[in-house]
């Protein structure tokens, strides 16, 4: 069975398919819609040949389902029918979800994804929890995101950017009692000195979790 794993993100859509050892990417951003995604995917796998997608969205995703439209993109996203779209079966996750899923060695695990965005995820036993803790306020002028996604950095700079990090780091790892935590997406390069129980995952961890969400029942998503 040949699995395309679809990684859409604020900035880029990337895709690999199983037993290929590159992956191809696309930029996406704010202008882009399902349709012009859609069209993108198919001048990016030209050549390939799949039976089975998985897809990873910066949105909340119900039962292989977009339910709310993303931040970071454009519009239309809600209810758009992928399996019509792509002609084959699709299992879709939020993005920072299916990259938590292939980031998972066995233990409760939080995923934080910093990316465009700030995405997390728990897994417990090989099933992933989705998290929308992004938008929740933190301080008195600001949500997570802002503080921990690309325009909190861009805005503080990498060193007091490193500093909230750490210290949203700590808070959740009080209040969700993970065995570890993984830091994930675009910006986990920019960070040092992570403390005792923090990991450093890498962005091809989403293409594990995309194949894995078709290999394994169990990694279904509970969200």
């Amino acid at each position: 069975m040949k699995i395309l794993a679809i990684d859409i993100g604020g900035s880029h859509v990337k895709v690999l398919l199983s037993g290929e050892a590159e992956y191809r990417k696309a930029d996406s951003g704010p202008d882009m819609t399902p349709e012009k995604m859609i069209e993108a995917i198919r001048q990016l796998t030209d050549g390939w040949s799949w039976d089975r997608i998985a897809i990873g969205f910066p949105a909340v995703v119900k039962q292989d389902r977009i339910v709310t439209d993303p931040v970071n993109l454009g519009p239309g996203w809600v209810g758009f029918d992928f399996e019509a779209a792509f002609g084959c079966p699709v299992r879709m996750m939020n993005d920072a979800a299916m990259q938590a899923l292939g980031s998972w060695q066995g233990s409760k695990m939080l995923f934080l994804g910093l990316g465009t965005g700030l995405g997390s995820a728990m897994v417990a036993d090989g099933v992933v929890l989705p998290m929308e803790l992004a938008h929740l306020p933190y301080r008195v002028r600001g949500t997570y995101e802002d503080y921990l996604g690309e325009r909190g950095r861009d805005r503080m700079g990498d060193n007091k950017w490193r500093k909230h990090v750490w210290r949203v780091v700590r808070l959740f790892r009080a209040a969700l009692q993970p065995d570890e935590v993984v830091i994930g997406g675009g910006n986990a390069r920019r960070l040092t000195d992570a403390p005792e129980g923090v990991r450093l995952g890498a962005n091809a961890n989403a293409f594990i979790g995309a194949f894995r969400l078709w290999e394994s029942p169990q990694s279904r998503s509970k969200g």
